[in-house]
Order: structure tokens, then sequence, then C-alpha cells
């Protein structure tokens, strides 16, 4: 089936391509002259493009100093699309309310100099999505058009975990959702599966496999019966944010990406009830790699592949591999509203150690600590 088509205007105009999780630069400020806007001392352009935005990425971000009558606010508009972080503790009422709510809700602060491990660093990164999100759908538009539908695909042998999965996809915002369910070696008539999918709002197709069947194979078997017009890898055990699925959708939609998905960023490290982040893998950025549990690609695009390859483990990365391979451009959008849970090893397709993600970790929390994007506290 041919994936509904969502598109904004075409590059130049600028997008949250090449944010700076860390900005080394001062705070500035957007102003108005009377006849135009001055970013940082320099002219903007009613609709700033790639080249425009490049020149503010390093500075921690831009205060608003709004005129006291009405003016275009395209220039304003179009930074909060690339996520150029903007602050204004008052705006006229002229202003979008919702736009204003957001400038008001975040401002600059000076860094503890820890870099990528403070915390004031991951403030100003969250307030940098919202600003894009409201930014690109003003771009979009808010017309009637039905959004399109979107195939979760995943596979589960844990029962106990299905409740919170399904609750989770069942709470996506701004999409529609249809859920593919593939059990590894759990009948259906297990009691815990089916008071899952009692409470599940979604409509759920489930397909039975049994343990011994490769887990990629298990994958295939539900994308098959997928009626969307894209399929979305989920993971039973982590946990996703209720805009994650319309985010990757944006993603796409500004990147002109074939493939997109998010960095893995937070990891729930279960047996130290200890959270990490790492931050060695950029966000948005054209990469050959995504985090496999957030997958997402037209189903024409995921019939070309070939699907997942039918094995017990590293389908997510045989999937990317085959499809870039065949031509496919993958974009790597922020990870802030993505945690993946690490329980003991043998419980996950692929194998790393605990001490693994604590050397690589740039912060650690105790306890579950995710990005506020994920909106669990």
């Amino acid at each position: 089936m041919p994936a509904q088509s969502i598109s904004l205007p075409p590059s130049p105009l600028a997008t949250p391509a090449g944010f700076l999780r860390s900005a080394a630069g001062e705070t500035a400020e957007l102003s108005w002259t009377g006849e135009g806007w001055l970013a940082a001392g320099s002219p903007l352009g009613d609709r700033p493009d790639a080249d425009e935005v490049a020149r503010l990425r390093p500075l921690r971000g831009l205060v608003v100093r709004w005129p006291a009558s009405e003016v275009p606010v395209g220039a304003v508009t179009g930074l909060a699309a690339a996520g150029v972080p903007l602050h204004a503790a008052v705006s006229p009422d002229w202003v979008d309310p919702e736009l204003a709510r957001l400038l008001a809700a975040w401002a600059p602060e000076e860094d503890d100099g820890s870099g990528l491990r403070s915390v004031t660093a991951l403030r100003r990164e969250e307030h940098s999505v919202r600003l894009r999100r409201h930014g690109l759908r003003d771009r979009m538009g808010t017309g009637a058009e039905t959004p399109p539908t979107v195939s979760v695909v995943m596979s589960s042998m844990r029962p106990h975990l299905l409740g919170a999965a399904l609750g989770q996809i069942a709470g996506q915002r701004r999409v529609r959702v249809e859920v593919l369910l593939g059990l590894h070696g759990v009948p259906a008539a297990h009691e815990e599966v089916r008071r899952a999918l009692r409470g599940c709002a979604l409509p759920v197709t489930v397909v039975e496999a049994a343990g011994e069947t490769p887990f990629g194979e298990v994958l295939n078997l539900a994308a098959s019966r997928a009626e969307g017009d894209y399929l979305a890898k989920w993971d039973d055990d982590d946990w996703y944010g209720p805009e994650h699925l319309a985010d990757l959708l944006l993603a796409r939609a500004y990147s002109g990406a074939d493939i997109v998905g998010t960095a893995a960023e937070f990891f729930y490290l279960e047996p130290l009830n200890a959270t990490v982040r790492r931050t060695d893998y950029a966000g948005e950025v054209w990469s050959e790699h995504v985090a496999g549990g957030t997958i997402l690609l037209p189903a024409d695009t995921f019939e070309d592949a070939g699907g997942f390859p039918p094995l017990p483990r590293g389908v997510d990365a045989g999937l990317l591999k085959a499809a870039h391979a065949a031509g496919a451009r993958i974009y790597r959008t922020h990870g802030l509203g993505y945690v993946l849970r690490r329980s003991v090893g043998a419980e996950h397709t692929w194998r790393l150690s605990l001490a693994h993600f604590l050397r690589v970790a740039s912060s650690q929390w105790r306890g579950f600590h995710p990005s506020l994007i994920l909106e669990a506290r």
C-alpha cells in the first residue's frame, strides 16, 4: 500500500537537522527592526533557511524582543521549526497562545561546565523538541487531512509486559494506530495476554508462533497482516513517550528519509535500578543506524528490503543493512522520548554487559529517570 503523502515545503527551509545538544555560545537576541527580524545582530529572512540557522546553532538560545504592534512571525516560527531554543517571558496578545506558552516555559541558563552531562543542557534540548513540534506543525498547516495509519509490529514472549506495552501504544497522539502482535511461544489463551488485550482500546491482530521460531520470522508473520501506511517496530520491554510515533512521522516529513528512528540515548539498567544517558550517537543526522525498537518505514520499503531477516537476533540491524544496501536513506531524530530497558542479558536478543552501558554513559541517575519528553512523571 503506498504511503500517504506528508510533506513540508522543500529545502532549503531550515529543519532540526544539525541541532547541537550542547551549546558553547552565549544567549543572543531576536528583535524586530521595523522592517524585519535580526537574529544575533544579523538579518533573518521571513522563512529562515538552513544556512541562516547553522550560524545560530552554537548559541545557547535567543531571547525574543517582541514589538508593541503586530508584525509577521514567520521568522520566529521558522526558527522554532528548526529547534532553535527561543525564550520570551511575556508575549503580546497577537502571538499564538501556544507559542507564547512555549516561549515562557524555558529560559536560557548558564551551563554548569559539565557540557552534555548537564541537566541544563537536557532541559534546553527538551525545549527545542517542543518548539520543533509546534513550528513544524504550523508550517504543515492544521487541515482536516486524516493522519496516516501506523502498523505497530511487536513480538513478545513475556505476557507480564504486554499490558504496559499496549497501553503505551494506545496512548500515542496525533496518529492512527493498529497493533500486530506476534506471540512468541506464548498462547493467546494465556490469562495475562487475554487481560492485556481486553484492556487495549486499539485494534490488535494476534499471530501465534512456536517458541523455536526465529525472532525475525515472528516479526515478519505479524507484519504480513499489516494494513497501515507505515510499519513501526516496538519492543515490549521499553518505554515510549506519547508522541513517539508522531515525532517519527514529522522527522520523515522534514528529512525526506525512507526510514526514520531515534538515537538510543536513555537506558534503564534494571538490576542496578539506575538510568544512564549516552550521547555518543547524535540525533537529527543521516545515519545507517537507529535504535532497533524505533524503526519506522513505509510498508513498501519494508517489503523491498525483504522484511526482517529470519534470525534469532540481530534482526533490526539486518533490516537496516538490507534497506540501506537497496538505496534507502535513513534519518535519526532525537531520542528523548524513548528508554531502553536492560535486565539480565539472557532476556535480550543483543548482548552487551551492564558495565558497557556504565562505561559509555555521559550521565547517570538513581532509579528510573527519563527525559521529560517521555512524560512519565
